[in-house]
């Protein structure tokens, strides 16, 4: 079987290209079944360069994706600079570089992809509940040389709100920031907080300037077949979100 992305649904400029891996169509044994393209979570490495393999023919990409090391924080990287063989600790790529791919892994976490209107940069941010708090997404909105109502941002598959429970730290981390964030939680049946990923990258996009934001509605831990989800299965594999400039 081969990968089967999904092609993000959003009003992008010609030129753009994005996608987002699903769990299927690779060589993977479980629990990593089957298309995990993480290096660094229990997989055998020559699984993973075969998945990625797979995945610059399925998508035919002009280039290796500028994988990065990921680490729940906020910086922000040149994806043309990246070393393959030294991902820098880092959360966010962006390039103006045509051919150039951005990309993050997440197995839960939400990523979101971005694009200005004039199609001359593209960027992908690693978005899990510590990464929103930190500001990962103003970090990578600032990295734009245009100003942020001309940013266009999609929201890919995470967690659901219904799945996606907290403890009451996590949610006065997000109050104390932002009073209106309260609205993007409700309590749960064992007396904790359901969050909703979607709705506080939301609320902190249009706080920091962007108007244009599209999403998927897709729950990871929801959907075993197509998406893997550390939170429902612990050791697993990892999906990619993807974006570049054509050549």
């Amino acid at each position: 079987m081969t990968p089967q992305p999904i092609m993000p649904r959003w009003p992008v400029p010609q030129g753009v290209k994005a996608a987002v891996t699903t769990r299927v169509g690779g060589v993977s044994r479980p629990p990593h079944d089957s298309l995990n393209l993480g290096l660094g979570n229990g997989d055998d490495p020559a699984a993973v360069m075969e998945n990625r393999h797979r995945l610059r023919q399925a998508l035919n990409l002009p280039n290796e994706p500028a994988w990065l090391h990921q680490v729940h924080g906020i910086q922000v990287v040149e994806a043309r600079e990246v070393d393959p063989d030294k991902p820098p600790k880092a959360d966010a790529t962006i390039t103006r570089t045509p051919g150039v791919v951005c990309a993050v892994l997440t197995a839960d976490c939400l990523p979101v992809l971005f694009c200005d209107r004039a199609a001359g940069q593209v960027a992908a941010a690693h978005a899990g509940w510590r990464g929103l708090v930190a500001s990962v997404l103003e970090a990578t909105v600032e990295a734009f040389d245009c100003p942020p109502m001309d940013v266009i941002a999609w929201l890919g598959p995470c967690i659901g709100p219904q799945a996606f429970e907290v403890g009451s730290e996590v949610r006065q981390a997000f109050i104390d920031d932002d009073p209106g964030a309260d609205a993007a939680f409700v309590p749960s049946p064992q007396g904790r907080w359901l969050a909703d990923l979607h709705r506080l990258a939301r609320r902190r996009l249009h706080d920091c300037g962007v108007t244009q934001i599209a999403s998927i509605e897709a729950c990871t831990h929801s959907d075993p077949e197509r998406f893997y989800s550390y939170r429902r299965d612990g050791e697993t594999g990892r999906m990619a979100s993807l974006i570049w400039l054509e050549a």
